[in-house]
């Protein structure tokens, strides 16, 4: 088996963790691969270009936080490479399995003794005059939003072709059910279980206060175009890059041709991560 490693960077307990499970994974009959930066960090002999390692790897262990993962998850793209979330501070929605337990885990894991579970992401595209300028994919969410001197923006939107409505709002959303539990949620969303193919549209802070969040099929296409002369307009991908609109740029976003593969927690389900992360019944 091969085995990549990525860690959130500039975290001393991540790469601490990365040195131990180094010298764990030198004693299995593994290959380990990680990336030029953390190769310097920790003084394994030899590091790899980050964005080769989806090509080599048949496993993925992430060391950080949710954040960490998402941007495993672009950079894992079209591989068809299985995810290991390790959250090293609180329990993520994402990053499932503690640090006490990853010994335990990746030892079921070598041999083969584990369940995945197949979260749907979304392929957001940019085109400006007719060109495609951006194309990005995103497991959590796409997000068209304000700047801080921008004032309210129009987004007219289209779903297969058909118009919906033009939304005066500070953004737009576009989530997958792994990314409900994100902003989506913040913003008045639904909770969709990440085992359902779905997107859901949810305004922020709309000024039509009947614009609700729309919960919609995976087969649908999203067109959304940016109709205010503002300039200070973002579309933001899992909340982490960012990408500057001009007015009359068109957003279309459609399920990616893949999914992403999570390796599941044999420790707990879906159910008892969301009580402990939202206080349910606390």
């Amino acid at each position: 088996m091969k085995i990549g490693i990525i860690i959130k960077h500039n975290k001393k307990e991540a790469v601490e963790e990365a040195v131990s499970l180094l010298k764990w994974l030198g004693t299995k009959d593994v290959q380990v691969f990680i990336d030029n930066d953390l190769a310097s960090q920790t003084g394994f002999k030899k590091g790899y270009n980050k964005n080769d390692m989806p090509e080599l790897i048949d496993l993925l262990i992430v060391l950080g936080g949710d954040g960490t993962l998402l941007s495993a998850a672009r950079l894992i793209g079209l591989n068809d490479v299985p995810i290991l979330g390790v959250n090293l501070g609180s329990l993520g929605f994402l990053t499932e399995i503690t640090r006490d337990e990853i010994y335990n885990v990746m030892e079921k894991v070598i041999k083969g003794d584990f369940e995945c579970e197949k979260r749907m992401m979304l392929c957001t595209k940019v085109f400006r005059w007719g060109e495609e300028v951006a194309v990005y994919t995103v497991l959590n969410d796409a997000v068209v939003n304000k700047g801080t001197l921008a004032r309210i923006i129009d987004l007219e939107t289209k779903i297969n072709g058909e118009y919906v409505t033009t939304y005066r709002s500070d953004g737009l959303i576009v989530a997958t059910p792994t990314g409900s539990t994100a902003y989506s949620l913040s913003a008045g969303g639904p909770i969709v279980s990440p085992s359902l193919d779905s997107v859901i549209i949810s305004p922020i802070c709309s000024f039509t206060l009947t614009n609700r969040p729309i919960v919609l099929p995976d087969d649908v296409t999203i067109e959304i175009t940016l109709k205010t002369p503002e300039s200070d307009v973002l579309l933001t991908l899992d909340g982490q890059v960012g990408f500057p609109l001009k007015p009359d740029d068109i957003i279309r976003i459609t399920r990616a041709a893949n999914y992403l593969s999570l390796i599941k927690s044999p420790a707990r389900g879906y159910f008892e991560v969301l009580r402990e992360k939202l206080g349910w019944g606390s």
